[in-house]
């Protein structure tokens, strides 16, 4: 997966980027960049965050209303009236797949009345990049997009220079929950899982069923109990898709056979660090490496 990433970095970084192009959105819609766009609208907190990071947050003009990135800014939900939006002067409404199939109505007076509609999610590791570099053409900011494709490429590799000091043995096996009332986990090719895996944890639940386009798959409480005896760490994502606590995870009826749950290996890790398709990825797994690895971190300070 590594080495991949690295081709996908290198093919990116190396792309020619002159003159108007079309780009694919993640709702198979073509938009041909001509100019850089100056009035965006932001219903995504993730889109908040890459245009930040990239020098594009003057020409943000409105979040949505969980989105505190940006305080002092207009707050729009994808539910409002359109004509709260249109109010605004768009001349790009930046959304995801979720909200174009469930308030396609909003899309479509928004593109009647002249505004661009872009839908970007990506959903597995080898889509991040090229993600980054969309939104760094729509806003016109491809050679900061680039530049921020280097610098996680260069921060993935010295996390993986300390990753591959651990021996196979030594690494812990690990259960990922991403929903705990559904017992559900990550997928394969998931960014959380890639996230777990770039910081030395192997996922006990490779089997598991991706549900539909997701980086969501089934994982009932039979399979992950068939696997009590080999989960070294419970690690469950923390935020508004799975508000949970360690205790709900212990007190979970039959948990407790859990060989992480009896050895009080149970962790929460911010939803944003391991889910969000930002730079905030790194810091994602620098977290779970320390929570994985105590010791070796400790050793790491000491300078052993």
């Amino acid at each position: 997966m590594a080495v991949r990433l690295v081709l996908i970095i290198c093919c990116v970084l190396f792309a020619g980027s002159a003159g108007a192009r079309p780009i694919i959105d993640s709702d198979g819609r073509v938009v041909v960049v001509e100019h850089p766009f100056t009035r965006i609208i932001s219903l995504y907190a993730a889109h908040t965050g890459n245009l930040l990071a990239m020098g594009a947050g003057a020409q943000i003009v409105a979040v949505g209303r969980s989105d505190k990135q940006l305080p002092g800014l207009p707050t729009i939900s994808f539910r409002d009236d359109p004509e709260r939006l249109l109010a605004l002067k768009p001349d790009l409404v930046l959304i995801r797949p979720m909200i174009s199939r469930a308030y396609p109505q909003l899309v479509r007076r928004l593109e009647q009345s002249g505004i661009t509609v872009v839908s970007l999610q990506p959903a597995a590791m080898d889509e991040l990049f090229r993600y980054w570099e969309t939104l760094g053409a729509l806003s016109g900011h491809e050679r900061q997009a680039k530049q921020m494709i280097a610098a996680f490429g260069a921060g993935l590799a010295e996390i993986a220079l300390q990753v591959e000091h651990i021996p196979e043995e030594d690494r812990k096996q690990v259960y990922f929950e991403s929903i705990h009332k559904r017992m559900k986990t990550f997928s394969p090719g998931s960014m959380a899982v890639f996230v777990l895996e770039s910081a030395g944890g192997i996922n006990v639940a490779k089997d598991a069923v991706q549900v539909r386009k997701t980086n969501i798959a089934a994982y009932g409480k039979e399979r992950i109990l068939s696997r009590a005896d080999t989960i070294d760490v419970f690690l469950a994502q923390k935020g508004r898709m799975n508000p949970v606590t360690v205790d709900m995870i212990k007190n979970e009826p039959g948990f407790q056979v859990i060989k992480a749950v009896r050895e009080d290996q149970v962790f929460l890790v911010d939803e944003k660090l391991v889910s969000r398709p930002t730079p905030g990825l790194l810091e994602g797994i620098t977290t779970l490496y320390n929570i994985l690895y105590p010791l070796l971190n400790q050793d790491t300070a000491d300078g052993k």
